[in-house]
């Protein structure tokens, strides 16, 4: 097992966090442990651990930390200003860049959070339609905002289309306004749109659903039946965006939307989260284009703030080097394929589920394709299992597995050593 020790301060910094904050933490995670510093794919803890990071921030750090060309990029606008609330040029330049990348992109408007981002983009699908219901699906996540946290993790597990509030002070007149369909069910879901097209204002949906990858023709059909009825088709690719290759997921998936919302790589560790989308739906952010029925005001006092726009144009400049998506998807793929050969060998059912680039394993032996089936792996094995390669020296999320271009094939070895110790001591308790 591995060496983890924790030393007083460590401890203590703990204890100050616990009397500040609630749960002790920043309500991300509930590891017991304080980050101090991370380079490259590595991030060590107070105590001086050292771990190899699959977490990367929750997916922002898709070039390594403290990366020395996002730094130089960062440290420079440092010198010129940090904040205007006013358009700056690295500004332009990253929506310039967004447009040219991003199959759906005719024009940008910057935020500062995920779930801003989704809140705006469902905003806008209303006022460009002049309607009110959202189609989510369930398991989804498009962030914190009320109508996001619709059936997210139900339990009540309703009959589609009902919607479930995920949690306590959303108002209940909104539950009416989201309906809810089941991910890589094109019948049920046509279905429902089919019921509700004079009402829908839109669909959003992770085109990657946080593990699960969309069904053959899944994504095509969802496109088919929202273009028949001229409902605008939201993908979220907050997570996705510039991850699954520099177009995204939609092109990746070769399956193009109205809107969609980009976050993470575009902001290089810094708040930064971008809406893009039809000319036609974006005019509605500018009021000298639409009438003041129609037009969406998006006010945010750190939007397209210079020093994130500056951190985020760096790292797409590292993205679009030649073969630079090839190596994370080698990289990714070696430790995916390791880690179903562990289980394989092994009593433990488990299925590892996802893209290269972003999977995690389901402790089940069941087919693993919507929210619902999800349900029938053991979450508690998987929280040791997480515990378990804490403990050996890799830090990944509660669920999810992110990759960099710096993880490397030592890390792969290292990985997978420490998979194979976690499994070994799974099967022995």
């Amino acid at each position: 097992m591995g060496n983890r020790t924790q030393t007083d301060r460590e401890k203590d910094i703990l204890q100050r966090a616990a009397k500040v904050l609630p749960q002790g933490s920043l309500g991300n995670l509930n590891y017991d442990l304080i980050v101090n510093r991370g380079k490259g794919s590595h991030v060590w803890d107070e105590s001086g651990n050292e771990y190899i990071d699959y977490l990367l921030g929750s997916g922002p750090m898709i070039v390594g930390h403290a990366n020395s060309s996002v730094m130089e990029a960062v440290l420079s606008q440092l010198n010129s200003g940090t904040t205007f609330f006013a358009t700056n040029e690295k500004s332009v330049e990253l929506a310039e860049e967004i447009v040219k990348a991003v199959p759906c992109a005719d024009k940008v408007r910057f935020c500062s959070t995920g779930s801003e981002a989704t809140l705006y983009a469902m905003r806008v699908a209303r006022s460009f339609t002049k309607k009110d219901k959202i189609l989510k699906f369930e398991g989804g996540f498009h962030g914190m905002n009320d109508y996001a946290l619709m059936s997210m993790s139900p339990s009540k597990l309703l009959d589609f289309p009902q919607a479930e509030p995920d949690t306590a002070g959303i108002p209940k007149s909104l539950q009416s306004e989201m309906l809810i369909a089941p991910f890589n069910d094109l019948e049920t879901t046509s279905a429902i749109i089919d019921r509700y097209s004079d009402e829908l204002a839109g669909v959003i949906v992770e085109p990657f659903q946080r593990l699960l990858p969309p069904k053959q023709g899944f994504l095509e059909g969802l496109r088919e039946i929202t273009s028949h009825y001229e409902i605008p088709l939201i993908f979220d690719e907050v997570v996705t965006g510039f991850r699954f290759s520099y177009g995204g997921a939609q092109d990746y998936y070769g399956v193009v939307p109205d809107i969609c919302t980009l976050g993470k790589a575009i902001g290089g560790g810094f708040p930064l989260t971008a809406i893009a989308g039809r000319e036609e739906i974006m005019t509605h952010f500018d009021s000298d284009k639409v009438g003041k029925e129609g037009f969406m005001p998006l006010i945010g006092t750190l939007n397209g703030n210079p020093v994130a726009c500056a951190a985020g144009l760096a790292t797409l400049d590292i993205l679009k080097q030649d073969g630079i998506y090839d190596g994370i998807y080698d990289t990714g793929r070696k430790v995916m394929e390791g880690l179903q050969n562990i289980l394989d060998n092994s009593e433990i059912p488990g299925k590892v589920v996802g893209e290269p680039v972003l999977f995690d394993v389901f402790f089940t032996a069941e087919e693993v394709y919507d929210y619902r089936s999800t349900l029938k792996a053991d979450s508690q094995r998987l929280s040791r299992f997480n515990q378990l390669l804490l403990e050996c020296g890799v830090l990944k999320g509660t669920t999810k597995f992110y990759f960099s271009t710096e993880h490397d094939d030592k890390d792969v070895e290292r990985t997978l050593a420490a998979f194979g110790e976690a499994i070994d001591i799974m099967k022995s308790e």
